[in-house]
């Protein structure tokens, strides 16, 4: 991935512990890497098509003197999330910040603090099968696309499908679709989100597999594998279930299952389809 490179911004800041920090202030030095494609602006010579640099330091020195914290940890967390929503063509940054004057009581040329920070590409699976389940998945839409505010955008949304009920027979049809987002959240925040949002949605855990106004799962996070206690992905049962990988084919049918290393639309056609696996196209969605 190409790069561009700014060196030790120097910006007078008041972040710290020490109340004195906050009051006197102190030089500060910013080094960014941020991450672009460079082909389009090197071949066209074109400013438009690249980041204006004088611009970037000047937006930056603003957002640092914005707001006081107690670490330099934080104030890294805030300018590399300002950077990657406020400019579209970067997809990641680095950001070191320096702190020369840091008041620890020993010789020293600087404290610092360095995070790289990506956007991501997640796929979460909807569902609903009581009340009104096309509401429901509606409501969850546009939920995760405000809930999340400038960290998650949806960038599509598969049709809605009618599918039956797996694992337990005894309860209504389910309606189904799959988003693709991205997002600056960790899987682990996206989860929490999602939870916060069945809740809202009046969620019930009572029966496994069984009726829910609202069902949210992560599927695929970027090419990531993981296993937590709260969450895993890929999604351990997606291979297997008709209901996701169609609204998947939707979406990103030639897209990998990082673990399986097959395609989507592969693993959908290496299905065997019984009547259990009924999955027929409830509704075209129309993005407003």
């Amino acid at each position: 991935m190409d790069k561009i490179f700014i060196k030790d911004l120097q910006v007078y800041g008041y972040h710290g512990v020490n109340k004195e920090e906050k009051k006197m202030g102190q030089r500060f030095l910013i080094s960014l890497e941020l991450y672009i494609d460079l082909r389009v602006p090197g071949k066209s010579d074109n400013l438009n098509e690249t980041v204006n640099y004088a611009e970037l330091c000047e937006k930056v020195e603003s957002k640092f003197i914005e707001e006081k914290f107690d670490l330099i940890e934080a104030a890294a967390e805030s300018i590399a999330e300002f950077i990657l929503i406020s400019f579209s063509l970067i997809s990641g940054v680095k950001v070191n910040i320096k702190k020369p004057w840091a008041p620890i009581g020993k010789p020293i040329d600087f404290a610092g603090v360095e995070i790289t920070r990506f956007w991501h590409v997640a796929y979460v699976g909807i569902g609903s099968n009581m009340g009104n389940r096309e509401e429901n998945i509606l409501s969850a839409i546009e939920k995760i696309g405000i809930n999340a505010g400038k960290e998650t955008s949806i960038t599509k949304v598969s049709n809605i499908y009618e599918t039956s009920p797996v694992g337990f027979s005894d309860q209504g049809d389910f309606l189904n679709c799959a988003i693709q987002i991205k997002t600056l959240l960790s899987p682990e925040e996206l989860l929490v989100e999602l939870l916060n949002i069945e809740e809202e949605l009046k969620r019930k855990r009572t029966i496994k597999w069984g009726p829910r106004t609202i069902d949210l799962d992560v599927l695929l996070f970027d090419e990531e594998i993981l296993s937590t206690e709260k969450l895993i992905v890929p999604h351990p049962r997606m291979h297997e279930r008709l209901f996701v990988l169609q609204p998947l084919c939707d979406l990103a049918p030639y897209k990998l299952h990082p673990i399986l290393m097959k395609r989507i639309i592969d693993l959908k056609e290496s299905l065997v389809i019984t009547e259990d696996d009924d999955v027929k196209l409830y509704k075209e969605y129309e993005r407003k």
